[in-house]
Protein backbone atom coordinates (compact mmCIF):
# COMPACT_ATOMS: atom_id res chain seq x y z
CA UNK A 1 0.00 0.00 0.00
CA UNK A 2 1.06 4.10 -0.54
CA UNK A 3 0.03 5.70 2.59
CA UNK A 4 0.38 8.84 2.91
CA UNK A 5 0.93 10.14 7.12
CA UNK A 6 -0.42 13.92 7.68
CA UNK A 7 0.40 15.49 11.02
CA UNK A 8 2.07 18.77 11.91
CA UNK A 9 5.37 19.59 12.63
CA UNK A 10 8.89 17.41 11.61
CA UNK A 11 9.88 16.87 15.05
CA UNK A 12 6.44 15.19 15.51
CA UNK A 13 6.55 12.94 12.90
CA UNK A 14 10.13 12.20 14.02
CA UNK A 15 9.15 11.93 18.16
CA UNK A 16 6.09 10.31 17.59
CA UNK A 17 5.71 8.22 13.97
CA UNK A 18 9.00 6.84 13.79
CA UNK A 19 8.28 3.63 15.21
CA UNK A 20 4.99 3.26 13.22
CA UNK A 21 6.63 4.64 9.90
CA UNK A 22 9.92 2.25 10.69
CA UNK A 23 7.46 -0.83 10.61
CA UNK A 24 4.79 0.43 8.20
CA UNK A 25 8.29 0.11 5.80
CA UNK A 26 9.80 -2.97 6.89
CA UNK A 27 6.17 -4.49 5.60
CA UNK A 28 7.01 -3.10 2.06
CA UNK A 29 4.40 -0.09 2.74
CA UNK A 30 5.56 3.25 0.62
CA UNK A 31 5.02 5.80 3.39
CA UNK A 32 4.54 9.13 2.77
CA UNK A 33 5.28 11.53 5.67
CA UNK A 34 3.99 15.15 5.73
CA UNK A 35 4.60 18.02 8.00
CA UNK A 36 4.85 21.36 7.29
CA UNK A 37 8.30 22.38 8.72
CA UNK A 38 10.89 19.97 7.12
CA UNK A 39 14.76 20.86 7.16
CA UNK A 40 17.41 19.16 5.89
CA UNK A 41 18.65 17.25 9.04
CA UNK A 42 14.38 16.12 9.67
CA UNK A 43 14.28 14.94 5.78
CA UNK A 44 17.03 12.88 6.27
CA UNK A 45 15.47 11.59 9.39
CA UNK A 46 12.45 9.98 7.41
CA UNK A 47 14.36 9.22 4.73
CA UNK A 48 16.38 6.60 7.01
CA UNK A 49 12.97 5.27 8.77
CA UNK A 50 12.20 4.30 5.61
CA UNK A 51 9.27 7.13 4.42
CA UNK A 52 9.63 9.76 2.23
CA UNK A 53 9.19 13.33 3.33
CA UNK A 54 6.37 15.86 2.01
CA UNK A 55 6.03 19.22 2.50
CA UNK A 56 2.63 20.89 2.91
CA UNK A 57 1.09 23.92 4.43
CA UNK A 58 -1.69 24.60 6.90
CA UNK A 59 -2.23 27.14 9.57
CA UNK A 60 -2.06 24.97 12.69
CA UNK A 61 -3.92 27.39 15.07
CA UNK A 62 -5.29 30.38 12.46
CA UNK A 63 -9.09 30.67 11.99
CA UNK A 64 -8.88 32.24 8.51
CA UNK A 65 -11.49 30.30 6.66
CA UNK A 66 -9.85 30.91 2.89
CA UNK A 67 -6.46 30.34 4.18
CA UNK A 68 -7.39 27.49 5.13
CA UNK A 69 -9.50 26.50 1.91
CA UNK A 70 -6.63 27.25 -0.42
CA UNK A 71 -4.12 25.21 1.93
CA UNK A 72 -6.90 22.42 1.22
CA UNK A 73 -6.71 22.76 -2.01
CA UNK A 74 -3.07 22.69 -2.49
CA UNK A 75 -2.65 19.27 -0.33
CA UNK A 76 -5.58 17.64 -2.42
CA UNK A 77 -3.77 18.58 -5.35
CA UNK A 78 -0.42 16.83 -4.04
CA UNK A 79 -2.35 13.89 -3.03
CA UNK A 80 -3.58 13.45 -6.02
CA UNK A 81 -0.16 13.60 -7.26
CA UNK A 82 1.36 10.52 -5.77
CA UNK A 83 -2.41 8.84 -5.17
CA UNK A 84 -1.95 6.60 -2.09
CA UNK A 85 -3.92 3.89 -0.95
CA UNK A 86 -5.02 5.25 2.50
CA UNK A 87 -4.23 8.74 4.37
CA UNK A 88 -4.17 8.87 8.30
CA UNK A 89 -4.16 12.17 9.13
CA UNK A 90 -3.43 13.20 13.34
CA UNK A 91 -3.73 16.13 15.46
CA UNK A 92 -7.28 18.49 15.09
CA UNK A 93 -6.25 20.50 11.43
CA UNK A 94 -4.91 17.53 9.59
CA UNK A 95 -7.79 15.47 10.75
CA UNK A 96 -10.45 18.08 9.60
CA UNK A 97 -8.54 19.49 6.40
CA UNK A 98 -6.72 16.13 5.26
CA UNK A 99 -9.37 14.54 5.43
CA UNK A 100 -10.94 17.31 2.79
CA UNK A 101 -8.20 16.92 1.09
CA UNK A 102 -8.41 12.84 0.90
CA UNK A 103 -11.87 13.36 -0.09
CA UNK A 104 -11.10 16.02 -3.31
CA UNK A 105 -8.24 13.56 -4.37
CA UNK A 106 -10.39 10.80 -4.54
CA UNK A 107 -8.28 8.53 -1.93
CA UNK A 108 -10.85 6.03 -0.88
CA UNK A 109 -9.83 4.99 2.41
CA UNK A 110 -9.05 8.08 4.85
CA UNK A 111 -8.21 7.05 8.53
CA UNK A 112 -8.00 10.05 11.10
CA UNK A 113 -6.58 10.34 14.85
CA UNK A 114 -6.68 12.79 18.20
CA UNK A 115 -4.34 12.64 20.39
CA UNK A 116 -6.14 14.62 23.11
CA UNK A 117 -9.31 17.21 22.31
CA UNK A 118 -6.69 20.32 23.18
CA UNK A 119 -7.44 23.86 24.72
CA UNK A 120 -10.80 24.45 23.81
CA UNK A 121 -12.04 21.35 25.92
CA UNK A 122 -9.87 22.13 28.95
CA UNK A 123 -11.85 23.12 31.65
CA UNK A 124 -10.32 26.01 33.38
CA UNK A 125 -10.43 27.43 36.87
CA UNK A 126 -12.20 30.53 35.95
CA UNK A 127 -14.59 28.99 33.39
CA UNK A 128 -14.93 29.05 29.50
CA UNK A 129 -15.40 32.97 28.15
CA UNK A 130 -16.84 33.86 24.89
CA UNK A 131 -13.45 33.02 22.54
CA UNK A 132 -13.14 29.50 24.00
CA UNK A 133 -17.01 28.92 23.35
CA UNK A 134 -16.65 30.26 20.38
CA UNK A 135 -13.82 28.14 19.01
CA UNK A 136 -14.95 25.09 20.42
CA UNK A 137 -18.37 25.59 18.39
CA UNK A 138 -16.00 26.20 15.51
CA UNK A 139 -13.83 23.15 16.15
CA UNK A 140 -17.18 21.08 16.85
CA UNK A 141 -18.77 21.83 13.44
CA UNK A 142 -15.52 21.21 11.80
CA UNK A 143 -15.45 17.90 13.31
CA UNK A 144 -19.08 17.35 12.42
CA UNK A 145 -18.46 17.58 8.72
CA UNK A 146 -15.16 15.63 8.91
CA UNK A 147 -16.30 12.52 10.39
CA UNK A 148 -18.28 11.10 8.43
CA UNK A 149 -15.86 10.77 5.54
CA UNK A 150 -13.59 8.73 8.31
CA UNK A 151 -13.82 5.03 7.83
CA UNK A 152 -12.36 5.17 11.33
CA UNK A 153 -11.97 7.88 14.58
CA UNK A 154 -8.95 7.09 16.58
CA UNK A 155 -8.87 8.21 20.02
CA UNK A 156 -6.70 7.25 23.17
CA UNK A 157 -8.62 7.23 26.03
CA UNK A 158 -12.23 6.91 26.41
CA UNK A 159 -13.24 9.87 28.04
CA UNK A 160 -12.49 11.91 24.70
CA UNK A 161 -15.11 9.43 22.70
CA UNK A 162 -17.58 10.22 25.97
CA UNK A 163 -16.78 14.71 25.50
CA UNK A 164 -16.58 14.88 22.30
CA UNK A 165 -18.14 12.06 19.86
CA UNK A 166 -21.23 11.35 22.16
CA UNK A 167 -21.95 14.15 23.91
CA UNK A 168 -22.08 16.18 20.48
CA UNK A 169 -23.78 13.08 18.65
CA UNK A 170 -21.38 13.09 15.65
CA UNK A 171 -21.56 10.61 13.04
CA UNK A 172 -18.40 8.74 12.88
CA UNK A 173 -18.25 4.98 11.21
CA UNK A 174 -16.17 3.30 13.70
CA UNK A 175 -14.34 5.03 16.67
CA UNK A 176 -11.33 3.03 18.50
CA UNK A 177 -9.23 3.47 21.60
CA UNK A 178 -5.69 3.07 21.25
CA UNK A 179 -4.64 4.04 24.50
CA UNK A 180 -0.98 5.27 24.38
CA UNK A 181 1.21 5.79 21.69
CA UNK A 182 3.60 3.69 22.57
CA UNK A 183 7.42 3.82 23.54
CA UNK A 184 10.89 1.73 22.66
CA UNK A 185 10.99 0.76 25.73
CA UNK A 186 14.71 -0.58 25.43
CA UNK A 187 14.84 3.10 25.76
CA UNK A 188 13.89 3.87 28.34
CA UNK A 189 15.68 1.46 30.74
CA UNK A 190 14.47 0.47 34.35
CA UNK A 191 16.71 2.19 37.25
CA UNK A 192 15.36 2.16 41.17
CA UNK A 193 14.62 5.20 42.01
CA UNK A 194 16.85 7.14 44.59
CA UNK A 195 15.50 8.50 47.62
CA UNK A 196 18.03 10.14 49.52
CA UNK A 197 17.05 12.80 49.25
CA UNK A 198 13.61 12.20 47.91
CA UNK A 199 13.06 14.47 44.26
CA UNK A 200 10.17 15.08 42.33
CA UNK A 201 10.68 16.23 38.29
CA UNK A 202 8.28 18.00 36.55
CA UNK A 203 9.01 17.49 32.62
CA UNK A 204 6.78 19.85 30.13
CA UNK A 205 6.69 23.08 28.91
CA UNK A 206 6.39 25.68 31.31
CA UNK A 207 3.06 26.54 30.90
CA UNK A 208 -0.03 26.78 33.47
CA UNK A 209 -2.24 24.63 32.06
CA UNK A 210 0.97 21.68 32.26
CA UNK A 211 0.36 22.58 35.94
CA UNK A 212 3.52 24.21 36.65
CA UNK A 213 2.48 26.97 39.14
CA UNK A 214 1.00 24.02 41.02
CA UNK A 215 4.18 22.01 40.91
CA UNK A 216 5.92 25.06 42.33
CA UNK A 217 3.17 25.97 45.16
CA UNK A 218 3.74 22.41 46.28
CA UNK A 219 7.59 22.85 46.10
CA UNK A 220 7.05 25.65 48.35
CA UNK A 221 4.69 23.97 50.86
CA UNK A 222 7.15 20.54 51.27
CA UNK A 223 10.10 22.51 51.91
CA UNK A 224 8.76 24.13 54.77
CA UNK A 225 8.84 20.74 55.76
CA UNK A 226 10.98 18.98 54.07
CA UNK A 227 14.01 21.51 53.08
CA UNK A 228 16.33 18.93 51.57
CA UNK A 229 13.91 17.59 49.27
CA UNK A 230 14.41 18.36 45.55
CA UNK A 231 12.28 19.84 42.71
CA UNK A 232 13.19 19.86 39.20
CA UNK A 233 11.93 21.28 36.25
CA UNK A 234 12.94 20.23 32.66
CA UNK A 235 11.19 22.21 29.95
CA UNK A 236 11.51 25.17 28.28
CA UNK A 237 9.87 28.87 28.94
CA UNK A 238 7.62 30.56 26.27
CA UNK A 239 7.12 34.27 26.82
CA UNK A 240 4.42 34.90 24.43
CA UNK A 241 1.89 32.09 26.44
CA UNK A 242 -0.10 34.63 29.05
CA UNK A 243 -0.18 31.38 31.71
CA UNK A 244 3.71 30.27 31.02
CA UNK A 245 6.25 30.74 33.60
CA UNK A 246 8.53 33.98 32.99
CA UNK A 247 11.87 34.12 32.83
CA UNK A 248 12.63 36.70 35.68
CA UNK A 249 10.30 34.43 38.08
CA UNK A 250 12.26 31.16 37.17
CA UNK A 251 15.44 32.86 38.03
CA UNK A 252 14.50 33.96 41.72
CA UNK A 253 12.91 30.50 42.32
CA UNK A 254 16.64 29.30 41.25
CA UNK A 255 18.22 31.49 43.54
CA UNK A 256 15.21 31.25 46.70
CA UNK A 257 16.49 27.23 46.17
CA UNK A 258 12.62 26.53 45.66
CA UNK A 259 13.07 24.88 41.80
CA UNK A 260 16.20 23.69 39.73
CA UNK A 261 16.38 24.30 36.17
CA UNK A 262 19.07 23.18 34.46
CA UNK A 263 18.06 24.82 31.40
CA UNK A 264 18.34 22.48 28.17
CA UNK A 265 18.83 19.15 28.15
CA UNK A 266 19.46 16.56 25.65
CA UNK A 267 19.56 13.45 27.63
CA UNK A 268 15.91 13.88 29.71
CA UNK A 269 15.98 10.22 30.34
CA UNK A 270 19.18 10.31 32.69
CA UNK A 271 17.44 13.01 34.24
CA UNK A 272 13.87 11.21 35.11
CA UNK A 273 16.20 8.47 35.99
CA UNK A 274 18.57 10.31 38.65
CA UNK A 275 14.72 11.94 40.80
CA UNK A 276 12.75 9.65 42.75
CA UNK A 277 8.76 10.82 41.49
CA UNK A 278 7.49 12.11 38.55
CA UNK A 279 4.75 14.71 38.72
CA UNK A 280 2.58 16.18 35.62
CA UNK A 281 -0.50 18.33 37.91
CA UNK A 282 -1.41 19.32 33.76
CA UNK A 283 -5.39 20.10 33.93
CA UNK A 284 -4.79 20.10 29.83
CA UNK A 285 -6.78 17.61 27.84
CA UNK A 286 -3.66 15.16 27.11
CA UNK A 287 -4.52 12.12 25.31
CA UNK A 288 -2.10 9.72 27.13
CA UNK A 289 1.06 11.97 27.75
CA UNK A 290 4.05 10.53 26.85
CA UNK A 291 6.43 12.06 29.54
CA UNK A 292 4.48 10.33 31.92
CA UNK A 293 4.43 6.71 29.87
CA UNK A 294 8.53 7.96 29.62
CA UNK A 295 8.90 7.77 33.60
CA UNK A 296 6.59 5.02 34.06
CA UNK A 297 8.70 2.53 32.00
CA UNK A 298 11.89 3.49 33.97
CA UNK A 299 10.23 2.69 37.09
CA UNK A 300 8.59 5.71 38.44
CA UNK A 301 5.85 6.57 40.56
CA UNK A 302 3.56 9.26 39.03
CA UNK A 303 1.98 11.84 41.04
CA UNK A 304 -0.41 13.50 38.02
CA UNK A 305 -4.06 14.84 37.91
CA UNK A 306 -7.72 13.32 37.92
CA UNK A 307 -8.36 14.68 33.92
CA UNK A 308 -8.87 12.78 30.75
CA UNK A 309 -5.66 11.44 30.02
CA UNK A 310 -3.39 11.90 32.56
CA UNK A 311 -5.81 9.69 34.71
CA UNK A 312 -5.21 6.70 32.55
CA UNK A 313 -1.46 6.29 33.69
CA UNK A 314 -2.54 5.63 37.29
CA UNK A 315 -3.70 3.41 39.42
CA UNK A 316 -4.44 5.41 41.86
CA UNK A 317 -2.51 4.24 44.92
CA UNK A 318 -0.85 1.19 43.44
CA UNK A 319 2.02 2.89 40.81
CA UNK A 320 0.97 6.68 42.01
CA UNK A 321 -1.67 8.79 43.36
CA UNK A 322 -4.42 10.90 41.35
CA UNK A 323 -4.76 14.46 42.76
CA UNK A 324 -7.49 16.66 42.12
CA UNK A 325 -6.72 19.69 39.26
CA UNK A 326 -5.22 23.21 40.76
CA UNK A 327 -4.38 21.74 44.39
CA UNK A 328 -1.40 22.49 45.15
CA UNK A 329 -2.45 21.37 48.83
CA UNK A 330 -3.08 17.99 47.99
CA UNK A 331 -0.11 17.37 45.26
CA UNK A 332 1.75 18.50 48.44
CA UNK A 333 0.05 16.02 50.71
CA UNK A 334 0.66 13.12 48.50
CA UNK A 335 4.86 14.37 48.06
CA UNK A 336 5.26 14.30 51.56
CA UNK A 337 3.59 11.02 52.38
CA UNK A 338 5.58 9.52 49.63
CA UNK A 339 9.27 11.48 51.38
CA UNK A 340 7.78 9.64 55.05
CA UNK A 341 7.01 6.68 53.32
CA UNK A 342 10.08 6.06 50.68
CA UNK A 343 9.55 2.44 50.39
CA UNK A 344 6.32 3.56 48.38
CA UNK A 345 8.38 5.29 46.37
CA UNK A 346 10.07 2.06 45.14
CA UNK A 347 7.17 -0.10 44.89
CA UNK A 348 4.69 2.35 42.62
CA UNK A 349 7.86 2.62 40.37
CA UNK A 350 7.72 -1.00 40.20
CA UNK A 351 4.35 -1.05 39.55
CA UNK A 352 4.73 1.80 37.11
CA UNK A 353 7.45 -0.40 35.29
CA UNK A 354 4.38 -3.47 34.93
CA UNK A 355 2.43 -0.91 33.36
CA UNK A 356 4.36 0.39 30.92
CA UNK A 357 5.97 -2.82 29.95
CA UNK A 358 1.85 -4.14 29.36
CA UNK A 359 0.25 -1.01 27.99
CA UNK A 360 3.06 1.10 26.38
CA UNK A 361 5.36 -1.16 24.01
CA UNK A 362 5.96 0.26 20.85
CA UNK A 363 5.82 -3.03 19.00
CA UNK A 364 2.08 -4.09 20.33
CA UNK A 365 0.83 -0.56 20.37
CA UNK A 366 1.88 -0.09 16.43
CA UNK A 367 0.60 -3.23 15.74
CA UNK A 368 -2.73 -2.60 17.28
CA UNK A 369 -2.93 0.80 15.06
CA UNK A 370 -2.00 -0.84 11.78
CA UNK A 371 -4.72 -3.40 12.01
CA UNK A 372 -6.57 -0.26 11.60
CA UNK A 373 -4.86 0.94 9.13
CA UNK A 374 -3.91 -2.12 6.57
Amino acid sequence: MKIALIGTTAACVLGFRADLIRAMSEQGHVVYAFALDYESASREGVRALGGIPMDYHISRAGLNPLNDLASTLKLSRTLRSIAPDMVFSYFAKPVIFGTFAAVLAGVKRRVGMLEGLGYVFTELPEGMGFKRKLLKWVQVSLYRMAFPFLERLILLNKDDQIDLVDKYRLRVNKVSVLGGIGLKLSDYPYSRPPVSPVSFIFVGRLLAEKGVHIFIESARIVKEQFPEARFVMLGGIDESNPGGLKAHDLERLKMEGVIEHPGHVSDVVSWVSDASVFVLPSYYREGVPRSTQEAMAIGRAILTTNVPGCKDTVVDGVNGYLVAPWSAEELADKMIHLIKHPDDIVQMGLASHAIAQDKFDADIVNQRLMSYLV
